[in-house]
């Protein structure tokens, strides 16, 4: 999710019995439910979390496996010029936006899914006009 050249970043709060005792830094996303389509699934989980309800679903990034066996992440690009609310305040410590080159450059955006991260900065610098600063 983009605005303004800055990606919408969540700082989640998992517990043991969830994935791991930490905080991290998250992209909104979720499950999709039984029978919704990826895009409805998307549009869903957007609005649960951050209140979003509009935005435009530019491009298919990629996918990469997931955290947990037997689940893929799929990354779409989208643009919005709504602002995040904290609407889970049980998982969610905010929301904040942040520029293209802090999180290309900051590993803590990476910390649960390396692999999802480093394939978003690949897109991001490839296809993505937004200033980069190294």
């Amino acid at each position: 999710m983009i605005k303004d050249e800055k990606i919408l970043c969540g700082l989640r709060n998992y517990t043991r019995n969830v994935y791991k005792d930490i905080s991290a830094w998250t992209l909104p996303g979720g499950r999709s439910n039984s029978g919704e389509t990826v895009e409805q699934a998307l549009r869903r989980e957007v609005a649960e979390e951050v209140g979003i309800t509009y935005f435009e679903i530019a491009d298919f990034v990629g996918e990469k496996p997931g955290m947990k066996p037997n689940t893929i992440v799929l990354v779409f690009l989208s643009f919005t010029d709504q602002e995040p609310k904290l609407l889970e305040p049980d998982k969610f410590s905010g929301w904040k936006w942040v520029s293209i080159s802090e999180y290309i450059h900051d590993e803590k955006y990476g910390l649960l899914n390396p692999e999802v991260q480093k394939m978003i900065i690949e897109y991001l610098t490839k296809n993505v006009r937004v200033k980069v600063s190294t």
